[in-house]
């Protein structure tokens, strides 16, 4: 095993892994801290957590856990990846978790590239931007969970790690490798800990992958993930079939929306006038669930034979989402609707469902771990960072979207362009 990826989140987890698939490593992706026993065959290894907006000390436990079980299976590089708009709080759990990886690993100094360009995330003179606009500006500033109020990630590493963050920027990356690693050593010896990288393509990635290609842990979003696995396999014959293992299975296909960001919003707007959907009532999920989750199963198996999967969401616009968190608390709230999903998940999977698209990181986490899926195979790539998934010991697929992911037509496109 070449690559240890430990994701603070579940559709993380598929993002990266479907870069590295595409990139010629064989990969397989872990639910949950593996058992000591648990042996797997593979390129790259990536375990996904759902640690993003856990206390901290949590965050830092689970990670380590994750590092020891990789560290028996050889892993020779390690890789810690969050979200690509980063966290935007001095609370963040970014810090501390890179801090504790660093100091499991003896290593002195690490990268901070959250850039995915592919996908409107660049970094430019330590600033985090999302489609152009800085991510504190970006619809990122309303979100529920992680609000993201500052673009600088010199100042949020800071405010977050215990060490000191310096920058290489566009104009050092525009020299090619020999200068990016010759101020990576200078930034060291300045006692430089967290070393931010200005990201504006696919081309600064490629060349930052190969500076760091000796470096033992990076950090990062998926993107600096292609430059990554193309180092690994240099010389190595391209795995073009490694997407078979994960293509699509199953006929019956739901969707499920827990995400309230702007694209999801979008998404979920464009595919309502598409197929038979349902918006989730809070105050049912949080007084009858039981019955609630009945009756949405009712629900789901009579329109689910039409051209496109019925949809259930409790995706909302600020405006609403914050209505819904006064009234009944955001934790509250938030936690009804994620155990709704996953109580609804495992009923369907007893009706025959085995196709599962789901949007948004804390959902598609409940609803893995609900379904029992303890591994995947990455599969063919929907949109850039989602792939199709298989379960190695179910015969469940799914889809599993970061909220921001994907083109308006998302929904919709995982069915058709995908079929078996």
């Amino acid at each position: 095993m070449r690559l240890g990826v430990i994701a603070d989140d579940f559709t993380g987890a598929t993002d990266i892994a479907s870069f590295l698939v595409e990139n010629g490593m064989s990969t397989v992706q872990i639910n949950g801290i593996p058992a000591a026993d648990y042996q797997v065959t593979a390129d790259a290894v990536v375990i996904s957590l759902k640690s993003r907006s856990c206390p901290a000390e949590i965050a830092v436990a689970d990670a380590l856990a994750a590092l020891a079980w990789l560290q028996t299976q050889g892993c020779q590089q390690f890789y810690f990846k969050y979200c690509s708009t980063f966290d935007s709080t001095a609370q963040g759990n970014i810090g501390p978790v890179t801090d504790a990886l660093m100091d499991a690993l003896g290593q002195q100094q690490t990268i901070i590239c959250p850039a995915l360009p592919v996908n409107g995330r660049t970094v430019y003179q330590g600033y985090l931007f999302v489609m152009g606009q800085l991510l504190s500006e970006s619809g990122m500033r309303h979100h529920p969970v992680t609000p993201m109020t500052d673009s600088n990630l010199l100042r949020l590493m800071n405010a977050q790690a215990r060490g000191h963050s310096g920058l290489i920027d566009t104009a050092v990356m525009s020299q090619g490798v020999d200068a990016v690693k010759s101020q990576l050593r200078t930034l060291k010896e300045d006692g430089v800990r967290y070393v931010v990288m200005d990201a504006l393509n696919e081309a600064d990635l490629l060349i930052q992958a190969e500076a760091v290609c000796d470096m033992v842990l990076v950090t990062g979003g998926s993107g600096l993930a292609i430059g990554v696995a193309r180092q690994w396999m240099k010389g190595v014959q391209h795995q073009s079939s490694a997407t078979l293992a994960g293509a699509p299975q199953g006929k019956l296909c739901v969707v499920l929306s827990g995400s309230c960001s702007t694209m999801t919003n979008r998404q979920v707007a464009r595919y309502i006038q598409q197929a038979p959907s349902q918006s989730i009532d809070v105050a049912r999920c949080l007084h009858e669930p039981e019955p609630y989750v009945n009756a949405l199963c009712v629900w789901v198996m009579a329109n689910i034979s039409g051209p496109l999967a019925p949809l259930l969401y409790a995706t909302s616009e600020p405006e609403e989402l914050q209505r819904i968190q006064q009234q009944w608390g955001a934790a509250a709230s938030s936690e009804a609707v994620e155990h709704l999903f996953g109580a609804l998940a495992r009923r369907l999977q007893q009706q025959g469902v085995q196709r599962f698209i789901v949007a948004g990181g804390e959902t598609s986490g409940i609803v893995a771990q609900s379904l029992g899926v303890q591994a995947f195979h990455i599969g063919p790539v929907i949109s850039p960072g989602v792939p199709w998934v298989k379960s190695i010991d179910h015969t469940i697929s799914l889809a599993l979207k970061s909220g921001n992911f994907g083109d308006e037509n998302f929904f919709a496109r995982a069915q058709t362009e995908f079929v078996v």
